[in-house]
């Protein structure tokens, strides 16, 4: 099975004839395994097809797969980059910081994407725990970098006169090829409220392969010619849709950060056929200018939990193109929700991906009953460790009895009153079908009597105007006794963390 999906994505990618596998194999055996190898091929198999665009340059494969190259050999000549060394990139979307991910793969040493939006306190103590040999960064993140503790190598993304990707480019001629044995990819997860933690990967076909192929297969992305990503590169579910856009031959249109109309625009310009959000996104762009995203024939959502009604409203608006991807930075890809699984429900997370080993096990580890809540767990050895025991995601949920995957809240937010389990996200699903409330939040606080209960957030759609007596009355006749709130609190707007998930800390 694994031979015949290889030879499937090897086909889907040009790599089915045998000229093809000796080009790939042969770059594997000059650039070592690592993602300069990718791009070598992708170079010679699309030549100069337009594989980048950014608000400043248009790159083809060849001149990318050059300019990455060049910069990894400066860096190795400049900062004496190698397997071993460590190297932290602080940069939001643009053509340096994609350069900058293959050159230092090619280099060996691990690669660390950082997120640009952590306070400069983060920051600070994530440069002092971590001791990166070089930094890698946007200049508008300069004072944070200057006031930090670090005195290592830096470089900027882009200047005209100080130490940067562009200039550094431009100054240096190197031909020579180096083989290098593969470093880590490092996505630091979380840590916008405290310590990241991190995901290591490993470049391995075999373990990739079914997640690679259930995207080519089940969102079709063969047919299409272009993807703009809207979420940022540094997270998994950005860097996973550049990769694989770029191994499959497509133009990757980047922003260096989002905003509703500025994408509206782009998208009609660029006629964009595939666009990688996270939910907010797509509720800001419906807002701002549906007509404007005419030319999308499919929407890959995903890192956040995809509100019900956001999905009636594309369908609506834009027909059946929505798709919802489920993951996490150290399982990687796991469940895949079509518009024909949306349509039968538009709380479904999905059908699991074939070959990706998921099951929904209790407290001492044994798989649930069909219908029955659990935490997802997922055994996936692509993580560097090479440890193969089941991941926690940190996520409740349930399978039906046709196979759909179901979310039902985080481990970590359920209460216990007055002896019940309550499960924050039940209510909320039921919150969220009230027709004027545009999206809501639950939280657990302690109580004296029931030792907890639940806080209810909720901002209303425009122009609506509701009380808490009005709402708590709705509620009795649709909530168990003890899922009933003991307060209801209206706000104008919720936080929200850099890559738009719902940020429950900030309201605690």
């Amino acid at each position: 099975m694994r031979i015949y999906k290889l030879f499937y994505i090897f086909y889907s990618i040009k790599l089915f004839s045998p000229v093809a596998i000796f080009r790939l194999f042969n770059n594997i055996n000059k650039y070592g395994v690592n993602l300069m190898a990718l791009l070598s091929f992708s170079a010679k198999t699309y030549g100069d097809k337009v594989a980048l665009v950014d608000e400043q340059e248009q790159l083809t494969y060849h001149q990318l797969f050059i300019q990455s190259k060049q910069l990894s050999l400066a860096m190795r000549e400049h900062f004496e980059l190698e397997k071993g060394k460590k190297v932290g990139v602080l940069c939001r979307n643009h053509a340096s910081l994609v350069k900058a991910i293959y050159a230092v793969s090619y280099s060996g040493a691990d690669l660390y994407l950082l997120n640009t939006e952590l306070s400069k306190e983060q920051l600070h103590n994530l440069l002092d725990r971590k001791d990166f040999d070089l930094l890698i960064y946007d200049k508008q993140l300069s004072l944070f970098v200057e006031q930090s503790i670090y005195n290592k190598a830096k470089l900027l993304s882009y200047d005209d006169i100080l130490p940067a990707i562009n200039n550094l480019l431009s100054k240096f001629e190197h031909k020579r090829n180096v083989r290098a044995s593969s470093g880590k990819l490092v996505i630091l997860t979380g840590g916008t409220t405290g310590n990241a933690k991190e995901a290591l990967h490993k470049p391995s076909l075999f373990n990739y392969l079914n997640p690679f192929a259930a995207l080519l297969s089940r969102l079709k992305l063969i047919k299409y010619d272009n993807v703009y990503i809207a979420t940022p590169i540094y997270h998994g579910y950005g860097i996973a849709i550049l990769l694989l856009f770029g191994a499959i031959g497509k133009k990757v249109i980047i922003e260096r950060k989002f905003n509703a109309e500025r994408a509206c625009e782009l998208i009609s310009k660029q006629q964009v056929q595939v666009i990688s959000v996270v939910p907010l996104m797509l509720h800001k762009m419906l807002r701002t200018n549906a007509n404007a995203l005419r030319s999308l024939t499919c929407i890959a959502s995903g890192s956040a939990e995809l509100n019900p009604k956001l999905v009636k409203a594309t369908i609506n608006q834009l027909g059946k193109i929505l798709y919802n991807l489920y993951g996490t930075s150290e399982a990687g890809l796991t469940v895949i929700a079509k518009p024909e699984d949306l349509v039968y429900s538009p709380h479904t997370i999905g059908r699991k991906i074939e070959g990706v080993p998921l099951k929904i096990l209790d407290d001492q580890y044994m798989e649930v009953a069909t219908g029955k809540v659990g935490q997802l767990c997922i055994r996936n050895k692509f993580r560097v460790s090479g440890n193969s025991a089941w991941i926690e995601t940190g996520d409740l949920g349930y399978r039906d009895e046709r196979g759909y995957y179901f979310l039902s809240g985080r481990v970590d937010s359920m209460i216990v009153s007055g002896g019940e389990n309550v499960y924050p996200f039940e209510v909320e699903q039921i919150l969220l079908t009230h027709p004027e409330v545009e999206t809501t939040a639950v939280v657990g606080i302690s109580d004296e009597q029931f030792g907890q209960r639940l806080k209810v957030y909720v901002q209303l759609i425009p122009y609506a105007a509701m009380t808490e007596e009005d709402l708590q009355g709705w509620l009795r006749s649709r909530l168990a006794r003890f899922q009933m709130p003991k307060e209801i609190i209206f706000v104008e707007e919720m936080p929200y963390t850099a890559i738009g998930k719902l940020d429950k800390k900030q309201l605690k």
